[in-house]
């Protein structure tokens, strides 16, 4: 394995290079579009409750205990609210500097081990994919997971290189893994275990454990992982028939989630054959060249060696990638749970790409490279036909047009909507008109940069052909970029919240109807509590059983006496879900204050 003892002289230009990417897709990228619905503004909401109760221990959402998920990503945004003041950008930053960091951190695993064009090439691929970009653009933690499991196999990488593992290697292996399950659970612990459990079992090199300093490691994990855990227990016992934190967290929200027994059941789980072919378009355009790098791992019978070499390392990037996508085989599916098996994928490509580019001009590799350039020019150019179609033969459309009345919908419960972009399929023929811009972006991009990338590879330039493919993807996630600001009246209520926020006066109250998910952003732009029609479940129903939650969920009954009441009443509601929300209501005592991306928000008193 390629030593680090001395830093390359290239090293800074590549470093420089990959934070002048990152700025130019992710920094751009933090303004907008508005936070979204559900995860996106409902995590933001628990940052930002952070600060209002000073309360580092117990999330709160909306005013309700929030005991579901690990608290890393919600301090990190909360610390970022603290410095920065509370904006769209600062609830991105911490993602943002955490795919810095990514890039980085995989630069100098690759560097360390198949040399520094190998890490530049996978830090490439490891950011300026489809999929790290795309699930960024709202506040899920999967990537920070991705971060810590490839500072994981550093570390352990570190230990098959050292006669005697360092202190340094194996405390910073168990803190990493620390900061995983701070960030996503349990898996952030299991992910990186099994990894080393299956490259050890395959290798037959169990004694290294050993050597690994197993006590003192325990206890450096345990000194980061268990006091947050310690205090979210106290502090949420169970009381009455309400079971307290340790059985939600650990048994409910994440061995019943895994078995989809979990309570209550409000997730969908994507088609199994379609979540393994989400690699593919996770990774892309990278994944091209995927098949090649995957049939470089060398699973044959390994010596014991003094240093672990290049194929070892293989090896367990390939496992890392491997347990991710075997583990969520057998669970509930979403399809961003594939998103920590990326980077070590990455690694794989680029250690390939770096192997091609050093390999003779008449070589295997070299002709297995002009094969996937060639595949990929072949895609880019029905792309791009297929682009041109849309962006020119779609039909006009007025300026004022609402995209949501243009989609095609069906019922929340439909399978499409397992998937997290579900929506994206509503698509059809006449909104197309609207993404003319996006769409001609990516499919001129996607030909002219994959063209390039063929032509220059069979010019013996496969170094050119990459940067072709690095400067196809910045355009391309451009293109995505623009696409979801155009989508996004779909996704957000953040015009509504403003128009609540225009006339709002002290004692009036804001109704969602359905789950509190599905109006978020109303709760978090205005920065007021809002009450529940109908919707006691999701995010919010285990904390709704805690004797201090706020009594703010209404049936049918008790709304209607709200809505006839003395006190203004907005009421937030999707479009086709109107009707049965003002069931049995006066239509003189019903105004409509604003309508916007197949949402609208009622009054019961006429605008001032």
């Amino acid at each position: 394995m390629p030593s680090d003892s001395r830093v390359p002289a290239r090293t800074p230009v590549y470093l420089g290079a990959l934070f002048l990417l990152w700025l130019a897709v992710y920094g751009v990228a933090l303004f907008q579009p508005p936070l979204m619905d559900d995860a996106d503004s409902v995590h933001a909401e628990a940052a930002r409750e952070i600060l209002v109760r000073h309360d580092w221990v117990t999330l709160h959402a909306n005013g309700i205990r929030y005991l579901e998920k690990a608290p890393l990503l919600y301090w990190t945004i909360a610390a970022s609210f603290r410095i920065f003041g509370i904006h769209d950008w600062s609830a991105r930053l911490p993602l943002a500097f955490g795919v810095l960091a990514l890039l980085w951190a995989v630069y100098f695993l690759g560097r360390r081990v198949f040399g520094e064009k190998a890490g530049f090439y996978a830090a490439l691929a490891s950011g300026l994919a489809f999929g790290p970009f795309i699930f960024t653009r709202f506040l899920i933690p999967d990537i920070l997971v991705g971060l810590w499991l490839i500072l994981s196999l550093d570390f352990f990488l570190r230990t098959l290189d050292e006669a005697k593992p360092s202190r340094y290697s194996c405390w910073g292996l168990a803190v990493v893994c620390s900061l995983n399950v701070l960030t996503k659970g349990l898996i952030g612990l299991v992910f990186p275990l099994a990894t080393i459990g299956l490259y050890l079992l395959l290798t037959r090199n169990f004694r290294h454990l050993l050597k690994m300093r197993l006590i003192s490691s325990t206890c450096a994990f345990l000194l980061v992982a268990a006091p947050w855990h310690i205090l979210a227990g106290l502090r949420n016992p169970g009381q009455g028939n309400v079971r307290g934190f340790f059985w939600f967290y650990f048994v409910n929200e994440q061995f019943l989630r895994y078995l989809n027994k979990r309570v209550p059941r409000d997730y969908g789980t994507v088609p199994l054959i379609v979540f393994w072919g989400l690699v593919l378009v996770w990774l892309f355009p990278w994944s091209s060249f995927l098949p090649q790098a995957l049939a470089r791992v060398r699973f044959s019978k390994f010596r014991e060696p003094e240093r672990a070499g290049q194929d070892h390392a293989r090896l367990i990037f390939f496992l890392g990638a491997f347990f991710i996508v075997f583990f969520f085989s057998f669970s509930t599916r979403q399809e961003y749970y594939l998103l920590p098996a990326l980077p070590p994928l990455a690694l794989l490509i680029g250690g390939w790409l770096a192997e091609e580019e050093s390999s003779p001009a008449d070589s295997q590799l070299r002709r297995l490279g002009n094969i996937s350039s060639f595949l990929l020019a072949a895609l880019g150019l029905m792309a791009c036909l297929v682009a041109l179609f849309f962006a020119f033969l779609s039909p006009p459309l007025s300026p004022s047009a609402d995209i949501a009345s243009l989609l095609h919908s069906g019922p929340e419960e439909s399978q499409q909507y397992a998937l997290s972009l579900g929506h994206f399929l509503d698509l059809n023929t006449r909104v197309m008109t609207m993404f003319r811009t996006p769409l001609l972006v990516l499919g001129l991009s996607w030909f002219v940069g994959s063209g390039m990338s063929w032509y220059f590879r069979g010019r013996r330039r496969p170094d050119l052909g990459n940067c072709s493919l690095a400067l196809m993807s910045v355009c391309l996630l451009f293109a995505v970029h623009i696409a979801l600001v155009k989508f996004s009246p779909v996704l957000t209520s953040k015009p509504l919240a403003d128009a609540i926020l225009r006339v709002y006066q002290p004692r009036d109250i804001i109704e969602i109807n359905g789950e509190y998910e599905g109006g978020s952003t109303v709760n978090y732009y205005t920065g007021h509590q809002v009450r529940i029609l109908n919707g006691r479940s999701a995010n919010l129903w285990y904390g709704s059983f805690f004797p201090d939650a706020p009594p703010i969920f209404d049936d049918s009954s008790s709304f209607l006496r709200l809505w006839n009441g003395p006190q203004r009443v907005f009421l937030w509601t999707e479009t086709e879900k109107k009707d049965e929300a003002l069931q049995g209501m006066d239509p003189n005592t019903v105004f409509i204050l604003s309508q916007f991306g197949g949402k609208v928000l009622l009054t019961n008193r006429p605008a001032p």
